[in-house]
C-alpha cells in the first residue's frame, strides 16, 4: 500500500494542475469572451481540484500538521505554475524561478524540522 505522504503528495499535485487551469488557462484560451464565461469554465474546472483537494488533506491531516499540509500544497502549487507559465502559457524561464524555489526549501526546512 501507498504510504499516506504519497497518496495526499498525489492528490495535491494533480488538484493543483486543476486550479492552475482553472486559475489561469482562460487567459489563454478565452480572452476574447466576457468575464462571466471564463469564471464559469473556471468555476467548472475548480469542481476538478476540490474532488482532489478536500480528500488529500483529509487524508494528510494527522500524518501532517495543519501547517505542513499548507507549505506542502503552495510548493505543489508553485511547482505546478511553473512548468505550466513556461510550457503552455509561454512565459519565459527566469533565474528568479531558482531563487523563489530557494526561499520555498527554506519554508519547507522550518515547517518540518520539528
Amino acid at each position: 500500500m501507498v504510504p499516506v505522504a504519497f497518496r495526499t503528495a498525489g492528490l495535491l499535485v494533480c488538484s493543483n494542475v486543476f486550479m492552475t487551469f482553472a486559475w489561469y488557462a482562460h487567459l489563454k484560451n478565452l480572452s476574447n469572451r466576457t468575464w462571466i464565461v471564463a469564471a464559469l469554465a473556471s468555476w467548472g474546472i475548480a469542481l476538478f481540484e476540490y474532488l482532489l483537494q478536500v480528500p488529500a488533506n483529509r487524508m494528510g491531516y494527522g500524518t501532517f500538521t495543519l501547517p505542513q499540509l499548507k507549505i506542502m500544497q503552495e510548493v505543489i502549487a508553485l511547482a505546478v505554475f511553473a512548468p505550466f507559465a513556461v510550457w503552455y502559457m509561454g512565459q519565459p524561464l527566469k533565474w528568479d524561478y531558482l531563487w523563489a524555489c530557494l526561499c520555498l526549501l527554506g519554508a519547507v526546512y522550518f515547517i518540518f524540522r520539528s
